[in-house]
């Protein structure tokens, strides 16, 4: 690696789609947890 290389990040979109991602999988999570207990009170 040269001291002039540029650093290794992903570009904005990329940032932004990865933390959209990850927010839409909490809310899965989160959504399925929710199921589940509703599912066991019945």
């Amino acid at each position: 690696m040269l001291w002039s290389d540029p650093k290794n990040e992903p570009p904005e979109e990329l940032r932004q789609t990865q933390a959209m991602m990850r927010r839409v999988g909490l809310v899965l999570a989160l959504a399925m947890v929710l199921a589940m207990f509703v599912v066991g009170l019945h």
